[in-house]
């Protein structure tokens, strides 16, 4: 049976507006699309960045450790996270008493944290449980123990370093290194602060 003009005409219509309402629908979801898209990319940017930032940091910055023995007690106890600075010693001199983390002189690709003892061209003898720095008793007030043996005498070369351990009887330190004296190219960063387990900053 032949459409009428009539049922024709209501048949195109109807298509026009299913047309129509299928674009308006596309339209209406196309900014959300975008916004997705957008928010998912400025997400992917922002990780990136924390990632170079966070790269940046430790190659040029900080130096992150975890320490794992006691050789620094109490001080710093076995497990503690330490954080030193890598930019401290482009403007200063090391100085004793300051803590320092080094690329180990036996084996640089091992990091050591000890205590500047003695500085280029002192004469250091240990006797009687006292450290002794150009003839004059070194006060330690950071110690708690009594430094067992007779050491040195020690005379530290130009560009080099004298290093121990707080906790002098546990600590492998330039007593007992091949390489006896840390050079100043060996130094990584100085100690800035301890933030696990517990909170302390080096002076």
């Amino acid at each position: 049976m032949a459409k009428t003009k009539e049922q024709l005409t209501q048949e195109i219509q109807e298509k026009v507006d299913r047309e129509r309402e299928k674009r308006e629908q596309e339209a209406a979801e196309a900014p959300q699309k975008v916004n997705v898209a957008k928010e998912v990319f400025e997400w992917i940017a922002v990780i990136i960045f924390a990632i170079l930032f966070s790269f940046m940091l430790h190659a040029f910055v900080i130096v992150n450790a975890t320490v794992p023995t006691s050789s620094m007690e109490n001080t710093i106890m076995a497990g503690d996270r330490v954080i030193g600075s890598k930019l401290y010693y482009l403007r200063h001199d090391p100085q004793r008493g300051e803590i320092i983390m080094f690329d180990f002189p036996d084996d640089p690709t091992i990091l050591y944290i000890k205590r500047v003892i003695g500085l280029p061209g002192d004469h250091i003898e240990i006797t009687g449980g006292v450290v002794y720095v150009n003839g004059e008793a070194l006060d330690e007030p950071y110690l708690n123990v009594v430094t067992e043996g007779e050491w040195g005498p020690y005379d530290v070369p130009e560009g080099c370093y004298f290093m121990l351990g707080d906790n002098r009887n546990d600590s492998a330190d330039s007593r007992y290194w091949k390489n006896t004296y840390l050079t100043r190219d060996g130094i990584v960063g100085k100690a800035v602060l301890k933030y696990w387990k517990g909170f302390k900053r080096f002076d």
